[in-house]
């Protein structure tokens, strides 16, 4: 995994930018660049999101602040978006970076998500940049044996800790569902177990729903 996931450096300029901007030369060389070299297309187009509660109303329905960044389609364009926002070490607490399939929004509603769950992994402050980018890469690049099961993906970032976790469309598909959580700790090197909520029974607990599986 490590060979696929040597990154380029970010622009200069990067922190100070507003989290979710991204940069503009101005003079339009960089698209002019884009447009010299051909496009290395990705088998789906991607959308990013992101939503920051901080600040936010209690009386806001969850969901309703989350908005799309870009969609990209290429590797080239991903790259572009990835090297010029912040990453999630850069983010304020309470913010949720997503990267889903194109049409699929990062929500529970979704008629996509809705009969889905979500892998999780945890990490301490600062420590998600690396889990994020190697989950990133193993999405677009199609890498999961039942990839056609994934939604997205999402980074949040929290006073005392920070997740990582993988949304996928059927539940009770377990095959698909084990595949994904087996793999993707493969792909990030990660020994620690992790567990698999089903959306619908995050929703109906106040105190957190069981894991339905575990890896």
């Amino acid at each position: 995994m490590a060979e696929d996931t040597e990154t380029r450096p970010a622009s200069a300029g990067a922190e100070e930018r507003e989290e979710g901007e991204i940069a503009d030369d101005g003079d339009g060389s960089a698209a002019a660049a884009a447009g010299r070299v051909s496009a290395h297309p990705l088998e789906n187009a991607w959308t990013f999101w992101f939503d920051n509660s901080q600040g936010k109303s209690r009386a806001v329905a969850w969901g309703s602040t989350i908005h799309p960044i870009h969609t990209f389609s290429t590797v080239e364009d991903f790259w572009s978006l990835y090297n010029n926002i912040h990453h999630p070490s850069k983010l304020n607490v309470g913010a949720d970076f997503h990267c889903f399939k194109d049409k699929i929004e990062p929500k529970w509603e979704d008629p996509i998500c809705a009969n889905g769950g979500k892998w999780t992994i945890s990490c301490g402050k600062g420590k998600s940049d690396t889990f994020w980018l190697h989950t990133l890469l193993a999405l677009i690049g199609e890498q999961f044996d039942f990839g056609d099961e994934i939604c997205g993906a999402v980074v949040s970032v929290r006073k005392n800790h920070e997740r990582v976790a993988i949304w996928t469309k059927n539940a009770a598909n377990e095959t698909a569902q084990i595949s994904i959580g087996k793999q993707w700790k493969e792909f990030l090197d990660y020994k620690d177990s992790i567990g698999f909520v089903v959306h619908e029974d995050a929703k109906r607990s106040d105190k957190g729903a069981k894991n339905r599986y575990t890896v």
